[in-house]
């Protein structure tokens, strides 16, 4: 985990950082103060973000004993950490204003019944980021398998994340993306800024949903 968040300190790493997180804001809309369910949050390092960027009162979730553990040493006032799994979140009906799943759900088999669960648990809405298939990043990254963090992946292409929400209580599909040029250098950041986020080929696909009253 010290590595993981480490990379996030890189110039790469902080701008593709900063540029998933200001993509995941504009489809969250999130208001001061609401309740924060982040899913697979890994080291916590979005679920921070939330927290203390959009202070929102934020609840970090994952299975994996270590990650947590990093996760909550970093944590201060209004930042929890609990361990859980996707498939079944262990918090009651309507229990959050908003939950997010950032990257963690192109590790889970059962991607239905993950996203069916966090509609249940959710008020508002709900906005996933994940790896796109249809991207730079994908050739780079993702092909044989995947290598590095990135090994045994899902990457989901834009119609895949549409027909999956069709059997589930939710409204209003939103699907944007980002980080077109993964390189992250002085041309990847000037590119980045002249497309619009509604050209679903970058390598990070950002899908947002309300749930369905």
């Amino acid at each position: 985990p010290q590595q993981y968040d480490a990379w996030y300190r890189t110039p790469r790493g902080a701008w593709i950082g900063d540029v998933e997180y200001r993509l995941l804001v504009d489809l969250l809309q999130p208001r001061a103060g609401e309740t924060l369910l982040d899913v697979g949050c890994g080291t916590g390092w979005f679920t921070r973000r939330f927290a203390r960027e959009a202070g929102m009162q934020a609840t970090g979730l994952d299975p994996d004993d270590d990650w947590l553990a990093y996760a909550q040493a970093q944590a201060r006032p209004g930042e929890r950490f609990v361990q859980g799994r996707a498939e079944r979140l262990p918090f009651p009906d309507r229990s959050v204003d908003c939950t997010t799943c950032i990257t963690a759900l192109c590790f889970v088999a059962g991607q239905e019944q993950a996203l069916r669960e966090m509609l249940r648990v959710t008020r508002r809405r709900i906005v996933l980021g994940l790896l796109n298939r249809a991207s730079l990043l994908w050739l780079r990254e993702g092909r044989a398998g995947g290598r590095g963090g990135y090994r045994g992946a899902h990457w989901h292409t834009a119609r895949e994340v549409r027909r999956l929400f069709r059997a589930l209580p939710a409204d209003d599909l939103r699907l944007r993306s980002a980080v077109f040029l993964p390189g992250g250098g002085r041309f990847a950041r000037w590119v980045e800024r002249r497309i619009p986020r509604t050209w679903l080929g970058g390598g990070f696909l950002a899908v947002s949903a309300d749930v369905r009253r």
